[in-house]
Order: structure tokens, then C-alpha cells, then sequence
């Protein structure tokens, strides 16, 4: 017989859990090019760990640039951890009010319209974005809920929202895999008109075991691209290129655009297909998205040369691989 557990007790537990910090904050320090700006970083995705890789990032943020940093996590509504395998639920979204910058990494969520609404009205005001990875593929909302549209398949009959917010807003939806997943590793290369852009500035040095995306070319109109996606043959470094059609041409995996949603004002977004909690062990990739984040808050003429990304405290990325997340973290 399975013990008896009085209602009250039950009520109590998940009133307890309610009133635990469902976020982090990273205050930004003082006298630095982001002081005084906030950016919020949005996790939730079962495969890359980025509920690490966007911890780690706002660390990065705000110990060495000033930004004060809230990170967003996919939480169990039951037990208040982090799980990235909860497509639903992400509190705090209502940050994204008062944030300069946002940075997303996201995958097929569906999440409410009340955790919604504040994305709608963060791109309404053409706000500047960031988009990691799987966040070209960052929502699946069945037809018939209010943001349905920003699906990443979502038919709009030609119209904006054709396949969703991945394709209006940061250039592309999910396409295939360019490189073969887990066996083909990703070296980031310049695009070479675009060595001087600031946000590659001094990252010269960018590997990750993530594949090459595959997107459709040309980009859509505006779009910059600033980093190819080198195919490896394996997943090392060291090891060579894979010759013949994957890397001819070389598919972007970086690079800028304009965007402009229906009734909104027009803002900017950088996308990276590349990134995964291991990606960011490289000094490039780090460099890369906090030099992106500098030119989406405007701050592009205070990128030095070789931008401040070491590591803060600790950090073991785990591998990626579906829900082999870390269980039992709270933020």
C-alpha cells in the first residue's frame, strides 16, 4: 500500500518549489563597455547543452564586460530543475522587457502564450537578437495556438512567417545536416571580404564537434555572412578537411541580418549555427558570440582586437547527445 500524503502537504511542496529562484543573474561589473546593459539568454534544448553554454556565456558577460546577465532554463514545474526535455515551461521570459540584447538557444519549444508574449513584443520593438544553433528550429506550436506561426515548418502560404521565426527573423529554418552528426567536426573560416568586420575580430581559432548545418543559398536578402563551416574528417582539430562537395562551396555558419517582423520595427540578429556547450571550449567560438553581442548592443567600436573570453570558475561542458543532461541542477 502506498503511504497516504495529505493534500496540504502536496500544495505546500509545489509552493516551495514556485518560490526558488527559477533563474540566474549575473550582475555586470562596474566600469566596463556593458555596464549599465542587460542581456537575458534564453535556454532549451535537449541535445547541446545549452543550458551550460548560456550559463557560462553570462558569466563571460558580466565579470569581464559589465552586461548584467539573467539566464532563462527549461524547468520542471514539478521540481523546479532544469530540464532541458520540458518543451513548455521557461520562466522568466518576462525579462526580455527591459533587456538591451537577447540570446537564444532553443529548440522545438511550444511554449504558452503567456511565455510567449514577451518574445512577440521583445521583436515587435526591433530589438537586436542572437540566435545559437538550434534556434533556427526554435519553435514547434501545433496550428491553431496563437503563435503558431513561429513554427519552424509553419506554411504561411508565401507570406512572412513562411517557416516560422527561424526564417524571417535570424535567416534560416532547420534544413538537414551538412556535415555527417557525430562523426564530421566543424572548423570555423572567415569569410575572407569580411576578415575586418569587428565581430570576427581575433578569432582566428574556431573548432567544435557540432556538424556543418546545411542552409539554403543564397542567405535571404541582407544577410552577411561572416564565417564558413569548414567539414572535417573527423572529430579532432587537427584533422584535415573532407574533400569534394561538402565544402564546395562551404556553407555559412555565421553570419548578420536585418530583420523586421509583421507590425514591428526593423532590428538586427547575428545567427551561428555552430555551437554546443563543447563548441565554446574554443577561445574563437567564445570570442565570436561575445564580440556579436557587443555589436548587437552597439557597442562595435569598443571590441579590442583580442576580446577578454576566458573561462569563469569551472567549466565541464558535458557531450551533446539527447537528454544526457545533468539531473538534479537547479538555477
Amino acid at each position: 500500500m502506498k503511504p497516504f500524503v495529505p493534500l496540504f502537504l502536496f500544495a505546500f511542496a509545489l509552493a516551495a518549489v514556485a518560490q526558488e529562484p527559477q533563474w540566474a543573474t549575473f550582475e555586470g561589473t562596474a566600469d566596463k563597455p556593458g555596464s549599465g546593459k542587460t542581456v537575458v539568454l534564453v535556454s532549451g534544448d535537449e541535445e547541446y547543452r545549452s543550458e551550460e553554454i548560456l550559463t557560462q556565456l553570462g558569466k563571460i558577460l558580466a565579470a569581464h564586460h559589465g552586461f548584467t546577465c539573467h539566464v532563462l532554463y527549461a524547468i520542471d514545474p514539478a521540481t523546479g530543475e532544469i530540464d532541458p526535455c520540458i518543451t513548455t515551461n521557461i520562466p522568466g521570459l518576462e525579462k526580455l522587457n527591459d533587456a538591451d540584447v537577447a540570446v537564444m538557444f532553443l529548440r522545438f519549444r511550444d511554449l504558452p502564450d503567456a511565455q510567449m508574449k514577451p518574445i512577440d513584443d521583445y521583436l515587435k520593438s526591433g530589438k537586436p537578437i542572437l540566435g545559437i544553433r538550434t534556434s533556427t528550429h526554435a519553435f514547434n506550436i501545433p496550428r491553431g495556438k496563437t503563435y503558431s506561426h513561429y513554427s519552424f515548418n509553419y506554411d504561411d502560404q508565401g507570406g512572412p512567417w513562411q517557416q516560422g521565426f527561424g526564417r524571417l527573423v535570424l535567416g534560416e529554418t532547420w534544413i538537414d545536416h551538412h556535415g555527417i552528426h557525430g562523426k564530421e567536426a566543424t572548423r570555423g573560416v572567415a569569410v575572407p571580404e569580411q576578415k575586418t568586420h569587428k565581430i570576427i575580430q581575433g578569432c582566428e581559432d574556431m573548432y567544435g564537434p557540432t556538424d556543418v548545418y546545411t542552409v539554403r543559398l543564397p542567405l535571404p536578402e541582407g544577410c552577411v555572412p561572416l564565417v564558413l563551416g569548414e567539414v572535417l574528417t573527423g572529430m579532432n582539430a587537427t584533422d584535415p578537411p573532407v574533400r569534394g562537395r561538402k565544402n564546395n562551396p562551404k556553407m555559412p555558419i555565421a553570419w548578420t541580418k536585418p530583420y523586421q517582423i509583421p507590425n514591428g520595427n526593423k532590428g538586427k540578429a547575428f545567427t551561428s549555427t555552430m555551437g554546443s556547450a563543447e563548441d565554446f571550449s574554443s577561445e574563437g567560438f567564445r570570442r565570436l558570440l561575445v564580440n556579436a553581442v557587443y555589436w548587437l548592443a552597439d557597442l562595435e567600436d569598443r571590441i579590442p582586437p583580442r576580446n577578454l573570453v576566458d573561462i569563469v570558475g569551472i567549466y565541464e561542458p558535458l557531450p551533446m547527445g539527447f537528454a544526457k543532461h545533468k539531473k538534479g541542477v537547479k538555477p
